[in-house]
């Protein structure tokens, strides 16, 4: 078994990998983390034994996909994979993951959490991802400590380090969800080019407002994704996986967002740039204080979120949440 130790920074580390950032400057209109965020550990020692050399370059890269600032205290959903040398994803159904979770302001030495990660295609047999659920007791730089192996081979031990932010503009699990005002069939005349970039859209992701479900207490889906305009390519994968589960759960509303400002040209949806070139994000993305997309949160009756996906998620992730909220 071999021990490489990797320094390297969480979010948008796996480049296109990485769900798409939002352009810089926003914010959410409401911070998503609780009040007053949570206490930071010191900073770690320097050349805090185990942490800071490597005894050799390792096969294989792990990186932590989350974007900056939306992993912070509390339960969370860390997403990451595997890169080669030359920065091509390896994370495949034969590449086994687990990791083990250290605090490294109060202790180097000792794991605070052990987690396996689970498979998922991102973009099916192109590109591979692990899901692990955490937690987190305090914010500042902490170290994961990976075990992977490929087909029942010599396990290989990789170290990274990563930071725990103080505070998340991301509405969380538990909080209530932001009254959005979202576009639907209706406020489109009833063509849904005005309205997605998905060029086969379902009518079912349209016939309701986020604000429209909160008021008669119904459950939803919530999916922010741009097909046309998502450069890490990730956004038109997750919206066809939630596609199909619409119809097996009638009580739930399921509603499509396009993230940015658009405007409807020669029969298509083009974006509005701000006088940089820039992208610009609708009123909506800013509500609930999104840093990347795609993104899926599940909503229950009482308007309270109670999951939330970044990046990548799977179809029996999105299965199970709504089956806990129809």
């Amino acid at each position: 078994m071999g021990l490489v130790l990797l320094v390297a920074a969480c979010g948008g580390g796996a480049g296109s990998l990485a769900p798409t950032t939002m352009p810089t400057g926003t914010s959410a209109s409401a911070s998503g983390s609780p009040a007053g965020g949570c206490a930071a550990a010191p900073a770690p020692p320097a050349n805090q034994p185990g942490w800071t050399t490597a005894p050799k370059a390792p096969s294989v890269f792990p990186t932590i996909v989350n974007s900056a600032r939306s992993l912070t205290c509390g339960d969370n959903r860390l997403l990451f994979t595997f890169l080669d040398p030359d920065n091509r994803p390896v994370g495949a159904p034969d590449r086994s993951a687990t990791l083990k979770l250290f605090d490294l302001g109060r202790d180097g030495g000792t794991p605070t959490q052990s987690a396996d990660g689970r498979f998922v295609w991102g973009i099916e047999n192109e590109r591979g991802f692990y899901i692990a659920n955490v937690t987190f007791a305090e914010a500042g730089i902490w170290g994961a400590e990976f075990t992977t192996s490929v087909a029942g081979g010599d396990p290989e031990v990789i170290r990274m380090t990563f930071e725990v932010a103080t505070s998340s503009p991301v509405v969380r699990v538990g909080q209530r969800a932001p009254a959005s005002e979202t576009p639907t069939a209706a406020t489109a005349g009833g063509d849904l080019a005005r309205i997605t970039t998905d060029p086969n859209p379902d009518p079912a992701f349209y016939r309701v407002s986020v604000k429209g479900a909160i008021e008669a207490h119904r459950p939803f889906v919530l999916i922010f994704a741009t097909p046309k305009f998502c450069t890490s390519a990730q956004c038109g994968p997750t919206l066809d996986r939630v596609k199909p589960l619409a119809a097996d759960f009638p009580t739930v509303a399921f509603i499509d967002v396009e993230p940015y400002l658009l405007t409807y040209q020669n029969g298509s949806l083009q974006p509005v740039l701000d006088a940089s070139g820039n992208l610009q994000i609708v009123p909506a993305v800013a509500d609930w204080g999104l840093l990347s997309e795609p993104w899926v949160f599940v909503v229950d009756k009482d308007g309270i979120v109670t999951a939330s996906f970044e990046g990548v998620v799977s179809t029996d992730e999105i299965r199970a949440a709504a089956e806990a909220v129809k």
